[in-house]
């Protein structure tokens, strides 16, 4: 039988990978958070670093009429980045009149989320240590988006740090990232909920209350 690996919950696994990430010494880091799952564990490596906690909120940017099927992504920052897909954008004929009005409405979006977990504005980034947590990645379609454009935001370095992933995917994002702290990497990899004895849905409540309390150490009064 095979043995089992994981964590009781999101904060465990947050208090686990802040150990690993704290081991690195980074310089002036910010921790980005992707909401909902990724707050929680988030925190716990913010606490640890005592550093900046933000969410990295990133929308999809679905073809004409067929909004689930992705040919790029919005990721909202200091200066929001857009990745677009060309090949895909030109295959379902999306027009760059298309393209603009679904980054409006998608910016419209990120600005409703931002206001709803009253983060106020996003984090300056420019020659900082841009740490992006998730609780977990599986094919990381929404991570390599956040990755990319991050990229433009002009970090000195960016570090990608999750509990658990495929050692394939980590692969492909590799060439995305100045490093990767990933706890677990187990074959075959099933769903990132496998490996959470506690998996339960990260609440709006428990993301405003967690960004809240964080700011205690990062905009002390």
């Amino acid at each position: 039988m095979t043995r089992w690996e994981g964590f009781a919950d999101r904060r465990e696994a947050g208090r686990a990978l802040a150990h690993a990430v704290a081991a690195l010494e980074l310089d002036d880091p910010v921790v980005l958070a992707l909401p909902r799952g990724g707050v929680p564990v988030a925190f716990e490596v913010a606490r640890e670093l005592t550093a900046p906690l933000d969410v990295l909120l990133v929308r999809k940017i679905g073809a004409p009429g067929h909004e689930e099927y992705g040919i790029g992504a919005l990721v909202d920052g200091a200066s929001p980045q857009v990745v677009i897909d060309e090949r895909a954008a030109r295959a379902v004929g999306a027009s760059q009149a298309y393209i603009d009005g679904e980054i409006a409405r998608q910016l419209a979006e990120i600005e409703r989320r931002r206001t709803l977990y009253h983060t106020g504005a996003p984090a300056a980034l420019g020659g900082r240590t841009a740490i992006v947590v998730d609780d977990g990645i599986a094919t990381g379609g929404t991570v390599r988006a956040a990755l990319q454009a991050l990229a433009k935001a002009g970090p000195a370095q960016i570090v990608l740090a999750v509990p658990v992933a495929p050692a394939d995917t980590l692969g492909g994002l590799r060439g995305l990232c100045d490093r990767i702290v990933c706890l677990l990497s187990p074959t075959p990899f099933y769903a990132v909920g496998a490996h959470y004895r506690d998996f339960t849905q990260t609440e709006d409540a428990e993301v405003i209350r967690l960004l809240a309390e964080a700011k205690r150490w990062s905009h002390p009064a």
